[in-house]
């Protein structure tokens, strides 16, 4: 018998820790870590319907941008006929801030993971560095589980999600191989990046903007098998994950 992290589990004696082939944990923050995707998402969505006189719902919005970093975003609007300017980024960048600073809270259950200290854990996030520090200490994890050793940011990497290079990155500073890596993302542009990285995918579908047939049909068309939509569930899998690998 070995406990992990409130979790009670019976091996077999030839099984421990050493043997397992999972090491660490990749998390993406926005839409993993807290409910903000959809905040991001929204500002983009006003801007661009102010700036080109569109008509874009949240769900065009997010087909299109979702899960990427702002210079991903940029390109593909570029490709879509939609050219900005710095000035533009720079104003999303201040309704942003302005969002953050009226407070989120973060996910139930993600400290849960986060306190079993078993295995490593660090985020890799399509987010710029300050701005990721900034979302970091609004839900009260920056110092507390991430830091300046274990944060990965898009401004980091020359192709952010949906390339592997992010991920890789990542997996190369802390230490491990891609393929001991679990990564939990909520987009399909993070699910590809961290398939591509050659990493295991946890799909987290808890926010309510992912929760549907739609989007579950398009990430198990991706091939992720690991479907969630709570931390408890996530938490129970990386539990057995650690220990029963074979069984995955």
């Amino acid at each position: 018998m070995r406990a992990s992290c409130g979790l009670v589990i019976f091996l077999p004696k030839v099984l421990i820790m050493d043997e397992c082939s999972k090491k660490l944990i990749i998390w993406d923050f926005d839409g993993v870590m807290a409910d903000t995707e959809k905040l991001w998402l929204e500002n983009r969505r006003q801007m661009i319907n102010e700036k080109f006189g569109l008509n874009w719902d949240f769900d065009t919005t997010n087909k299109h941008l979702g899960g990427m970093s702002d210079k991903t975003k940029r390109l593909n609007m570029d490709k879509l006929g939609l050219t900005t300017d710095d000035e533009f980024w720079k104003e999303s960048m201040a309704r942003d801030m302005a969002v953050m600073a009226k407070g989120f809270e973060a996910t139930p259950g993600t400290e849960d993971i986060l306190n079993c200290r078993e295995i490593k854990q660090c985020v890799a996030t399509g987010g710029i560095y300050s701005k990721s520090v900034e979302k970091l200490k609004t839900i009260g994890f920056w110092g507390k589980y991430i830091n300046d050793t274990n944060l990965f940011t898009a401004d980091m990497v020359e192709h952010g999600k949906p390339e592997p290079e992010l991920f890789l990155l990542a997996a190369a500073k802390m230490g491990e191989l891609p393929e001991t890596c679990v990564v939990i993302e909520d987009s399909l542009a993070g699910m590809t990046a961290g398939l591509r990285a050659g990493m295991t995918v946890i799909a987290y579908i808890g926010c309510e903007m992912n929760n549907n047939p739609e989007n579950i049909k398009n990430i198990r068309a991706l091939g992720v098998k690991h479907i969630f939509s709570t931390m408890a569930e996530i938490k129970d899998f990386l539990g057995i994950y650690k220990y029963r690998f074979d069984k995955i």
